[in-house]
């Protein structure tokens, strides 16, 4: 009835209002994280660090990039400022122990080239297990990297090879 969609159509714009605010919060808070990564990341120098920011430089081209807010799918903005915050953490603790953060990029070195292979291949990109997977790597980065921050679901460096051995080729 037309009363029944006055009422769909008013609370559909309140919705999409909250939405809106919600995301520009994500947005605006993962911006700013990533400032702070990218001018500490410029200070991190050392050649011992070399490997371990070349990763970390990687993962950020994959999180932040033009047009980022929009290829990134909604569920997972809300997390970019974590992702972020895990990386500036990393970059805290790699001065303290690069061998520790060496020791922990090569437990997930072949996941990543695994997915960056088959992502740059074209194979699949659209492939929701495929696409599970690449944030399931940023979900391992915040386990190894900075527990601290807790992860938004169980992962572990096994369970993602495993889930890359059942994946759909």
């Amino acid at each position: 009835t037309a009363e029944e969609f006055r009422r769909n159509k008013d609370l559909g714009a309140a919705q999409l209002q909250t939405g809106t605010n919600e995301l520009c919060d994500w947005v605006g808070e993962a911006l700013a994280r990533y400032h702070t990564v990218v001018r500490r990341g410029k200070q991190a120098n050392r050649p011992a660090w070399l490997q371990s920011v070349a990763d970390i430089r990687d993962q950020l081209a994959g999180l932040i990039y033009p047009g980022f807010v929009t290829a990134t799918p909604y569920d997972r903005l809300r997390h970019l400022a974590r992702y972020l915050k895990a990386v500036e953490l990393r970059l805290a603790k790699l001065e303290l122990q690069p061998a520790r953060d060496q020791s922990l990029l090569a437990q997930i070195a072949s996941l990543c080239q695994a997915y960056r292979a088959w992502a740059e291949s074209g194979r699949g990109g659209a492939e929701p297990a495929v696409a599970e997977f690449r944030w399931l790597l940023e979900e391992l980065r915040v386990s190894l990297f900075a527990q601290e921050l807790k992860t938004a679901v169980p992962v572990s460096v096994k369970r993602l090879e495993k889930a890359w051995a059942a994946m759909p080729r």
